[in-house]
C-alpha cells in the first residue's frame, strides 16, 4: 500500500514540475444504484487529478480521490460503509466552449474488510461555469466480485493553475 501511495505522489510531483498541465480538485454527492443501492443510502466523493493539454480540445492525465458510501440498515442489521480510492487514467474532450465529456479508467482500491476493490470506470459530463469552476455529473462504477458498485453523482470541480 505504501508503494502505491508513493507512486501516486511521484506522478503528481512530476506533473507539478511540468507547468504544462492543470491540477483539478472536486467534491460531489451521489446516489448508489443497482447492487450498491440495496446496501447504501448516500455517497460522497473527493476527486484529485492532473490533466495535460494534448490539443485545444483534448486533455489527458491521472486521477485519484476517495469515495465513501454510507451503509443502510436492513432488517435491523447495520450495513458497513463502503470506501474506495481510485487510481485512474483520465481524459477530457471539449465538445463545445463550455461543455466537456470525459472518462476516468483504472483500478479502485477497496478500503475495509471484505472490499478488495476492482476495475474503476467513471464517464462524466462537465459544464464550465467559469475558467476555474465546472459543474460535473458522473456515473462511477467499480466492478467487484459478484457484481458492481455503482453511483450517480453530481458536484463541483475546481481548476488550479
Amino acid at each position: 500500500m505504501k508503494k502505491l501511495f508513493l507512486a501516486v505522489f511521484a506522478v503528481f510531483a512530476f506533473a507539478s514540475v511540468n507547468a504544462q498541465g492543470q491540477f483539478r480538485a472536486g467534491i460531489s454527492g451521489g446516489l448508489p444504484i443497482g447492487d450498491a443501492g440495496d446496501l447504501a443510502t448516500f455517497a460522497i466523493a473527493v476527486d484529485l487529478g492532473y490533466l495535460f493539454e494534448i490539443s485545444d480540445e483534448f486533455d489527458a492525465g491521472v486521477a485519484t480521490g476517495y469515495s465513501h458510501s454510507f451503509g443502510d440498515e436492513i432488517n435491523g442489521f447495520d450495513i458497513d460503509d463502503v470506501q474506495f480510492i481510485p487510481i485512474a487514467a483520465s481524459g477530457r474532450f471539449e465538445v463545445a466552449p463550455d461543455f466537456t465529456l470525459g472518462a476516468d479508467l483504472g483500478y479502485a482500491i477497496g478500503i475495509g474488510d471484505n472490499n478488495d476493490g476492482g476495475f474503476y470506470y467513471s464517464p462524466r459530463v462537465q459544464y464550465s461555469v467559469s475558467e476555474a469552476i465546472d459543474i460535473v455529473a458522473a456515473y462511477r462504477g467499480v466492478s467487484v466480485d459478484g457484481g458492481s458498485w455503482d453511483i450517480i453523482s453530481a458536484g463541483i470541480e475546481f481548476g488550479i493553475d
